[in-house]
């Protein structure tokens, strides 16, 4: 019988967290431990990558791939701008030598009274085409919105003026309101009744350009109009009827305050481009007369600011003077948006 073995005696003092270890052994001094040192750097190689690329060098491919718009956009929109800038206060012919005149061009423009003819009627043919244009498109957006069959086919009806070449619509205006030979008159010959000098008197003639204006652009207004209303919930409109209300309350108490600023949307881009009407009477009166082309027809009465502008630019060779008429209509539009901005927009009331 084989004996087992006997244990010894057991160790004294603290087992855990002393500076000695069981063994008796003395434990080693952990002050004299040596420092802790930072991984070692090595030189970087010439021409090695250092660090994570920037965020331009990682989306140059992108950069790259829209470059051409911003090339185009700097040659033929914005060096145009600039150099239209430096023009206003030079006096050239396109072909001499320039010659700094400062503010002479603005002072002449300042008491030119052609100018301020084709002002007042830019204006008249802005506000008898933009009212009537918005009204309409509202009508044509809520007929639309109520019905339930063919909404796709009037959608495309309404929209196709608006991508219909401009000198064409021109052209049909003119054959129709033609003083001899045009339709309307035509049909007025038929009903007994005379003839209206549409193309030679002065108000008929901004009466059709302004119904040229009216008849392209109120079908796309009407498209905006018709996306807002479709946002709107017909909750509201079912809880109004619901209360008693009428459908010209609902339509004056709850669309239009919802409608508010895609209407403050459309004001705005219809004052732009109304402004800008320079095609409709162009076509309709730019070659009529041999000696004084691109005048606004008889008496001046279709004039707009910027037929004006292109008649001394292009037709009297004055790029100095066209461009302080650029300039200085840009201003006034600039003046009438900032107004109708205020206008039509209504701040809420703060309880």
């Amino acid at each position: 019988m084989s004996s087992s073995p006997v244990a010894g005696p057991a160790p004294t003092g603290p087992t855990s967290g002393s500076d000695t270890v069981t063994t008796g052994q003395p434990a080693p001094d952990r002050s004299r431990r040596p420092e802790r040192r930072g991984p070692r750097i090595r030189p970087v190689p010439a021409g090695a990558r250092r660090g994570p690329r920037p965020r331009a060098a990682r989306y140059w491919p992108q950069y790259l791939a829209i470059s051409p718009y911003y090339l185009i956009f700097s040659v033929f929109m914005l060096f145009p701008v600039i150099f239209t800038v430096y023009l206003a206060f030079q006096r050239w012919d396109g072909v001499g030598d320039m010659q700094f005149v400062g503010f002479q061009q603005f002072r002449f423009l300042w008491d030119d009274p052609v100018f301020w003819l084709s002002v007042r009627n830019t204006l008249v043919i802005w506000v008898l085409s933009t009212v009537p244009m918005l009204c309409l498109a509202l009508v044509l957006a809520v007929l639309v919105n109520s019905t339930k069959r063919l909404t796709a086919f009037y959608r495309v009806a309404l929209f196709i003026p608006s991508i219909t070449s401009l000198v064409a619509i021109a052209i049909f205006f003119g054959a129709i309101f033609s003083n001899n030979f045009g339709l309307i008159n035509a049909i007025l010959r038929a009903l007994h009744l005379s003839a209206v000098p549409w193309m030679s008197n002065e108000w008929t003639i901004k009466l059709v350009i302004a119904a040229l204006m009216t008849w392209q652009w109120t079908g796309y207004n009407a498209i905006i109009y018709l996306a807002g209303l479709q946002a709107i919930p017909s909750e509201l409109h079912e809880a109004a009827r619901m209360d008693g209300a009428g459908p010209v309350r609902i339509f004056f108490s709850i669309t239009i305050p919802l409608l508010r600023p895609i209407i403050l949307f459309t004001v705005v881009i219809s004052t732009v481009t109304g402004l800008q009407s320079f095609t409709e009477p162009q076509v309709l009166f730019g070659s009529e007369a041999a000696t004084n082309p691109n005048s606004g027809g008889p008496g001046q009465a279709g004039l707009t600011t910027l037929l004006y502008f292109y008649h001394q630019a292009f037709d009297n060779n004055d790029f100095g003077y066209g461009a302080a008429i650029v300039w200085a209509f840009f201003l006034l539009i600039l003046l009438i948006v900032v107004i109708n901005w205020r206008l039509v927009q209504r701040k809420e009331r703060r309880p």
